[in-house]
């Protein structure tokens, strides 16, 4: 039961976090992409920019930062690198991104994440 909660919330913060990005320019090209090296929550496009892009819900600001880890971000980045090739075939801009989702308060998108 409590996994099938924690997979409904993870859902509609994914869905909240594409509202933002759509309200800031951004179109949502995939949605939950799976491969075996890891798996992307949203990729996004905003002009030449493709995004992949992490999503983190939780209680705080504090515990949704702390939630994205060295471990998760390798793991992102790691399926960026698979996927880049199919969303970004003509040369855009490549980065990793992030949305933090707290109750009562307007979703976080912070740019550049991962640098590595």
């Amino acid at each position: 039961m409590n996994r099938r909660r924690a997979e409904r919330g993870g859902r509609r913060a994914e869905s909240i976090a594409a509202f933002w990005l759509r309200l800031k320019g951004w179109a949502i090209l995939a949605r939950r992409v799976r491969t075996p090296l890891g798996e992307v929550d949203l990729i996004a496009r905003r002009g030449s920019t493709i995004a992949f892009v992490e999503v983190k819900a939780r209680a705080s600001a504090h515990e949704a930062a702390l939630a994205l880890d060295e471990y998760r971000l390798r793991r992102v980045a790691a399926a960026a690198g698979a996927l880049a090739h199919r969303y970004a075939s003509r040369g855009e801009d490549v980065r990793i991104d992030a949305v933090f989702i707290v109750p009562w308060r307007l979703p976080k998108h912070v740019a550049n994440v991962w640098l590595g």
